[in-house]
């Protein structure tokens, strides 16, 4: 093998930074949001053997919706950077260029086999800096072809060893061939190709054979004149063993897969379920579209599908001239390398060894693939294209006089494709650029313009959104994608009506059911949550539930697989009040996919409902099982815990709300919680520290501002509470505990009894039947001396609530005072420190409690955090591709959590004792009133 000088590595390595660096701006794009975003196979939490069970994007490759794409090794190295550096995209692409710069380098090596040196060099230039590059490199997707070319150069490098000085079999390398083929195969599936080219180089290159020697030899053996040659019995030896290898392969290539094609529909690749001829003659001309974006790559579109390159109808069509030239000037080529054995044509052999080979799996001829045009599978086939186009500036360099013009012309070509390739890779920094670019070279193609409608979607502009989805139901009528995503926009803009229309448009494009025939084969996937998305749409209307679980219904009995539709219709029958129905569908969905963490949540959820506390934690507990850092699952468990009462579960109960506010940093819910737990622990300062975090977080956080107070109030720092209630009261200024609290306050410890006098005169303008408020004020009244005021009062109050013995019994109190005063003739005086209501001080005993429940539920005065929290459930939501996923997601608002509604014996026992406190301290307070 020819040496490699260090300069040269340099220089590529140079070229190739020079040309990319741009790349490492750019940001996630396209199928990079699948296969990195959007795959849970890439997180530390997944099992590692999940790679080797998966597709290259994450779904079971058992599962019919599989793309069977099988690259674990790829994602093994998605999985890698996601461990330095999570989703940070620069790090992604400065990991493809790195592998571009060794391609680079492996296929220098290579080409110094078939050209002398500066030639070589040239080839290895043009291919660092060909644009067709940019989508296998700047594209982070595009790591397959990277990773599959490095380990396919470097199969067929290490088999050019396997013939010995004295022309023997040396089988070290053959075994290494093998091993290196098996890996670059599970980078992605065109690597076994290598093992054709190998065969041909070893024929037509190390044996130095030619189809004419071929055929005379093997004339003669028929005819009995003469034996195989000794070489060429080493030869076929060589080409059984790799033959076989390829075989088993393919084998288990074939098992993995299942024996199943994936499932493609015309939207993806028309011509696939076109009649013949017509796709017979499309197939042919796309070989011509793809050799043309090598020779010629001005104009470069990331997707190629749908109404991109219309159909070849007819043989009358000009376009099938394209296809006869191209065949007939790669049938000249083949000629001239099979027919002659010089040097020349060895190189034209293996440079159409490595354009054909390579893209036969990608070609459409002998099986349909998921798309028209890729310009990333022209990765490894624009190798035989480089070498080609350096021979062909040798070979034009050797006329007389064509030397200097042969390399300016190399020279234009290099910078020309140098800085095309720095532009065209600023069209990959973000999902708007690549598609805008893309709608500049074809505007034919419905994908493109729903895909800038939902990059301009994920910028939060319906509107503008709104405007290419109508296009691409313009440009393609029948698209039931393009339905979906108009259909969604209008929700977004709260255009409900329109929104329905357009879901109706798209469930009526959907094909019709075939007596006979699996459904389910003839339809993407994605396009089922039609059903999906229409019945969450008319679901909000609580006069239509049945209508939209007859649609969930729907989906289910046309594919019965479909996870989704049983979390969508479980999420329904929560709201319908059917809770041992939903989760029976729950169940249904568990069985499909029994590692999915939202499923076990959602059925905790369920669990809850169905007042099954001791089963909802064993499920939360199974999801955290799954996910140790399932947000939602952490927050509810811990409040379930927190909710029984018991002591025992409060030290867990702690860990797993810490470990939420590690999570969610952000949300004061988590502090808030913390701090309740803190309370029920009597560890006064650590609960004084999260409420303050929590206001921080959060101002005007109700339920965390009213519990710090009443924790000041209980440890006797009732003059803290003062400025804790201003501020609650700031935000807030119709909170009735807050008022009472800070009434309580002011008269008996900052004898305010004015301030006091308001506050409760402020409640009894919000609510004129509040009884505390109305007794309190009673009190009042008999602090200012205005015993008859007072009385009438109390006689008020009583008419109120009748059955209260302790008004009775004050009434009393002040009639016997006013009684004895009239008689005496002594002027009133002021009460000491008994003027607050004894059913006050009960009160505020349980206004904890209450204030808790009220943030736990969707009753009582509290509406703060937690009862939103309690309302977080897993529901399906209308992605910006119309797929769902059956990620976690909040239900309707109008769904309320009951779980808190039952006490528990221990919760039940504490008010007790407080009512009897209170009771023995009335008895005080009457004593006191009676002897004044």
């Amino acid at each position: 093998m020819a040496v490699v000088s260090w300069k040269e590595i340099c220089l590529l390595i140079g070229l190739v930074v020079g040309c990319y660096w741009n790349s490492l701006l750019c940001g996630f794009v396209f199928d990079d949001v699948s296969a990195i975003l959007d795959n849970k196979d890439l997180r530390p939490t997944t099992p590692l053997k999940n790679l080797f069970l998966n597709d290259f994007w994450g779904t079971p490759m058992s599962e019919e919706r599989s793309h069977k794409s099988y690259r674990p090794l790829t994602v093994l190295t998605f999985r890698l950077n996601y461990l330095f550096s999570a989703l940070s995209s620069s790090s992604y692409h400065l990991f493809n260029v790195v592998l571009h710069a060794v391609v680079c380098v492996l296929f220098l090596h290579f080409c110094r086999l078939l050209l002398d040196r500066s030639t070589s060099l040239i080839a290895a230039l043009l291919f660092a800096v060909h644009p067709i590059h940019t989508e296998a490199v700047t594209g982070v997707v595009g790591r397959a072809e990277l990773l599959s070319s490095i380990f396919l150069l470097a199969a067929f490098l290490e088999y050019t060893k396997s013939k010995g000085a004295d022309h023997s079999i040396v089988w070290t390398p053959i075994i290494s061939t093998v091993f290196l083929v098996a890996v670059a195969t599970l980078c992605k599936e065109q690597g076994i190709t290598v093992i054709g080219i190998c065969c041909i180089y070893e024929v037509f290159v190390a044996q130095g054979f030619t189809l004419p020697m071929l055929i005379d030899t093997l004339l003669q053996v028929l005819s009995g004149q003469d034996g195989f040659p000794y070489a060429v019995l080493q030869t076929l030896l060589k080409l059984i063993v790799l033959i076989i290898s390829t075989l088993l392969l393919v084998i288990v290539r074939v098992q993995v897969i299942q024996s199943q094609l994936p499932v493609f529909t015309r939207f993806d690749n028309p011509a696939a379920v076109s009649s013949t001829p017509t796709r017979q003659l499309t197939f042919n001309y796309l070989l011509p579209v793809n050799a043309w974006l090598l020779l010629n790559p001005s104009e470069l579109c990331c997707d190629w599908t749908m109404g991109t390159i219309p159909l070849v109808e007819s043989l009358m069509d000009p376009r099938n001239l394209a296809t006869v030239t191209f065949y007939a000037m790669l049938s000249l080529l083949a000629y001239h390398s099979l027919w002659y054995g010089h040097s020349s044509a060895k190189i034209v052999m293996m440079a159409l060894s490595l354009i054909v080979l390579p893209f036969i799996p990608a070609s459409n001829l002998f099986f349909p693939v998921g798309f028209v045009v890729a310009e990333r599978v022209l990765y490894v086939p624009s190798m035989g294209f480089c070498v080609l186009v350096a021979h062909g500036f040798k070979l034009l360099s050797q006329r007389g006089g064509l030397k200097k013009t042969s390399w300016l012309l190399t020279g234009v070509l290099l910078t020309t494709h140098a800085v095309k390739t720095f532009n065209r890779n600023w069209d990959w920094e973000s999902e708007y650029t690549l598609f805008t670019s893309a709608l500049k070279v074809n505007r034919n193609n419905a994908k493109l313009w729903n895909n800038v409608g939902h990059a301009l979607e994920n910028q939060n502009s319906y509107e503008r959104a709104l405007r290419y989805f109508l296009q691409a139901t313009r440009v393609q009528p029948d698209d039931i994608g393009a339905h979906m995503n108009v259909g969604r926009t209008y929700k977004n803009l709260n255009r409900s009506r329109e929104a329905e229309e357009a879901y109706l448009i798209a469930k009526s494009l959907m094909p019709q059911i075939i007596p006979g025939k699996k459904y389910a084969t003839r339809v993407a996937p994605n396009h089922l949550n039609v059903y999906i998305n229409l019945a969450n749409l008319i679901r909000a209307n609580d006069s239509r539930l049945e209508e939209a679980d007859q649609l969930y219904r729907q989906a289910i009995s046309m594919r019965p697989d479909f996870k989704q539709a049983y979390i969508s219709r479980g999420e329904l029958l929560l709201k319908m009040n059917k809770p041992s129905e939903a989760k029976d569908a729950y169940l249904r969905a568990l069985e499909l996919d029994h590692t999915n963490a939202d499923l076990w949540y959602n059925l905790a959820i369920v669990n809850i409902e169905m007042k099954d506390p001791s089963e909802a934690l064993r499920n939360f507990n199974r999801a955290l099982d799954l996910n140790p850092r399932h947000r939602l699952a952490l927050f509810n468990s811990a409040l379930l815990m927190q909710e029984s009462g018991e002591a025992k579960f409060r030290p867990e109960a702690n860990r797993r709300f810490l470990t939420y506010v590690k999570e969610e940093p952000d949300d004061a819910n988590g502090y808030f919680n913390l701090g309740m737990l803190a309370m029920d622990a009597n560890v006064n300062e650590e609960a004084e520290r999260w409420m303050w975090e929590a206001i921080r977080l959060q101002p005007g956080f109700r339920s965390a501002l009213f519990n710090l107070a009443l924790l000041y109030s209980q440890s006797q720092r009732e003059l803290d509470a003062l400025p804790v209630l201003e501020e609650l009261l700031r935000y807030h200024p119709e909170h009735v505990k807050g008022l009472i609290l800070k009434g309580d306050i002011l008269m008996n410890h900052r004898k305010d009894t004015p301030g006091a006098k308001a506050c409760f005169e402020r409640i009894l303008n919000m609510d004129p039947s509040n009884v505390q408020a109305k007794h309190n004020l009673c009190v009042v009244y008999f602090e200012e001396r205005e015993l008859q005021r007072a009385e009438r009062c109390l006689v008020e109050t009583l008419a109120m609530a009748p059955q209260e013995e302790y008004i009775q019994r004050h009434l009393a109190i002040v009639r016997n005072k006013m009684a004895d005063m009239s008689t005496a003739g002594q002027t009133i005086a002021p009460t000491e420190g008994g003027s607050e209501s004894a059913k006050h001080q009960e009160q505020q005993q349980q206004d904890k409690q209450e204030e808790e429940e009220g943030q736990g539920v969707a009753s009582g005065a509290g509406e703060g955090a937690r009862k939103e929290k309690n309302l977080r459930k897993s529901s399906p939501k209308e992605s910006v591709n119309s797929e769902g996923h059956g990620q976690s997601k909040k239900l309707d608002a109008g769904q309320t959590d009951k779980r808190t509604k039952s006490k528990s014996t221990k919760e039940i026992k504490d008010i007790e004792k407080k009512r009897a406190a209170a009771l023995k301290r009335l008895e005080e307070i009457e004593r006191i009133l009676s002897s004044d």
